[in-house]
């Protein structure tokens, strides 16, 4: 259940709300309005005086509303109407107009707007013209002219609704901390129905601004990104010539005059303002060396496989940098996905956007590596071969992910602790429809008994706590060719797989096989180091007798097919 605080001031304010919520809305969307309560319970109610004009009733009824405030004359607080609208979710039961009376008289209390044996307090109605909602509205002065108490009626109001929620049996929201994106009127909801599309036009601009932001190096280059997608942009300047701001609109998003209806980048959401988008791009601007060219996929693997040590090891500003990061990953992958993997992996990106932002400053600047090298994958349009490179970031991306949602439970972001779950789930489906077939191909591939043999007992030397689970895992026969290319690329395979081994521990791996064939395929396709390189680490890294020793055959698993 949300409720949404209004404040509105003027001399007519009172009449303009009532003269709405007793409206047809702007889009036809308000049907049947009438009270469910008062603060008297036999107030006026336009909508149930059929013989009598509605707006002689709505007049009426502002009027009475109005008394304490008029009573003041120049006395009276700047602010005049206290409104709240009050949704309950979309798989909510519909409530009857008892239960709204019931809440709205909950709500008012909690407000300070109508205390609970007060019976001067304000005036106040509560009016419904839709299944999922009411509106109360107030006058902020008391009938015996006292000014109501509302020291942070926000949070009261939040507060009781999550109350309400648990006694109704409705949707339970997760308590805030100010931080989330703002969300869509229900106006915005109407025409976007009306419009048959799936999301509002405020949420689908999000997303184009958060792709450009992600995929920018500088600010021309995001204003020009934009464009390119087909959202018109209009900027803020001042009298001086200085860009101070932007404004954004889709093509067709009109209002009754035909003109565009803009957002500005602030009310999309707190992060995407201009200001904070410069702070961004010089934070994250590429630094000015030469740099080896290298596969873009295995940088961004590397460098989002260390993202769970920073969550575990590294300082808040740090963390949170790398959870920005994360989510400007994910938003252009899903630009570079398949097709068939885009829907699935949009889902995963817009709601992990919600677990990027808390009130801890992100130090961005930490996490240049990711964005610079998922930068160059989305600018490279030269797929590397198949969907290896996509599905061992999606593999380290799914560790990383989980470890998100113990850093904000933590720290009891239960916002962006619920929006790390949800995205979870959208990227093992993912994960699965991408990396099953990868997996498949490589097990097709897979060397000789003898030759598998060899790695087994290499692999019982070199991790035996993990051996018996990765020699039984369908993954195996992928992992052993890798294993097989790396050495046929001129690697050692006792070397390489200490290497894998030595880059995260496998502990909390779902999967250690999957996730050493994603390392070792990644390592395999490096420049081989030269015979006294080779032999030099083997010295170090070799912990049992030559690897020619027979070893039993692992018995395979029952087919389960490949889950991370």
């Amino acid at each position: 259940m949300i409720p949404k605080v209004i404040l509105g001031k003027g001399p007519r304010a009172t009449r303009r709300l009532i003269g709405y919520l007793y409206g047809k809305g702007t889009a036809n969307e308000h049907t049947d309005p009438h009270l469910v309560t008062s603060w008297n319970d036999f107030a006026p109610d336009p909508g149930r005086s059929p013989h009598r004009d509605p707006k002689e009733v709505e007049d009426q009824l502002a009027t009475q509303l109005d008394q304490p405030v008029t009573m003041l004359g120049n006395r009276a607080p700047k602010f005049t109407v206290w409104h709240c609208p009050v949704r309950a979710a979309p798989e909510d039961p519909i409530l009857s107009d008892g239960q709204w009376a019931d809440i709205a008289r909950r709500i008012v209390a909690a407000a300070g707007i109508a205390p609970d044996g007060d019976e001067e307090a304000c005036r106040w109605v509560a009016v419904r013209h839709a299944d999922d909602h009411i509106h109360i509205a107030a006058t902020l002065v008391c009938q015996d002219g006292r000014r109501p108490r509302r020291d942070h009626d926000i949070r009261a109001v939040q507060r009781e609704a999550r109350k309400i929620e648990v006694d109704y049996g409705l949707r339970r929201l997760k308590p805030g901390d100010g931080t989330a994106a703002k969300r869509p009127t229900s106006k915005e909801h109407f025409k976007a129905k009306r419009l048959g599309q799936d999301t509002t036009s405020r949420e689908i601009l999000r997303v184009h601004v958060r792709r450009a932001m992600a995929a920018a190096s500088t600010e021309a280059e995001f204003f020009t990104l934009l464009e390119a997608t087909g959202v018109k942009v209009r900027p803020k300047t001042e009298p001086s010539g200085d860009v101070t701001g932007y404004s954004v609109s889709l093509p067709g998003d009109v209002n009754e005059q035909k003109e565009p209806i803009w957002y500005a980048g602030s009310t999309l959401s707190g992060d995407l303002s201009l200001p904070k988008i410069r702070k961004r791009l010089a934070a994250t601007a590429p630094e000015p060396v030469a740099v080896r060219p290298g596969n873009p996929w295995h940088q961004a693997t590397a460098t989002a496989e260390r993202i769970p040590d920073h969550l575990t090891h590294s300082n808040d500003e740090v963390a949170q940098g790398q959870l920005d990061a994360l989510g400007g990953a994910l938003d252009l992958l899903t630009i570079t996905a398949p097709a068939a993997a885009r829907a699935e992996l949009e889902c995963s990106a817009v709601a992990f956007e919600r677990a990027t932002r808390s009130r801890i400053t992100a130090d961005l600047a930490s996490a240049r590596a990711l964005r610079r090298s998922v930068q160059a994958i989305w600018k490279d349009p030269v797929r590397h071969g198949d969907d290896a490179g996509l599905a061992m970031l999606l593999d380290v991306a799914l560790t990383a992910v989980a470890y998100a949602m113990h850093w904000h439970r933590t720290r009891q972001h239960a916002q962006q602790q619920a929006a790390a779950e949800q995205a979870l789930v959208h990227l093992q489906a993912v994960y699965g429809q991408i990396a099953e077939p990868v997996l498949v191909d490589l097990a097709h591939r897979t060397p000789s008994p003898q030759t598998k043999r060899r790695y087994a007992y290499q692999l019982q030397q070199a991790i035996p706590e993990h051996a018996a689970r990765i020699l039984n895992d369908r993954a195996w026969d992928a992992l052993a060719t890798v294993l097989a290319e790396a050495e046929t690329a001129g690697h050692n395979a006792a070397t390489i797989l200490n290497q894998a081994l030595s880059q995260r521990t496998l502990d909390d791996a779902r999967s250690p096989a999957r996730a050493l064939t994603w390392r070792i395929h990644r390592l395999g396709q490096r420049h081989p180091p030269g015979p006294q390189a080779q032999a030099a680490s083997a010295r170090h890294t070799m912990r049992g007798p030559a690897a020619s020793l027979p070893v039993a055959t692992p018995t395979p698993e029952p087919s389960k097919g490949y889950q991370r």
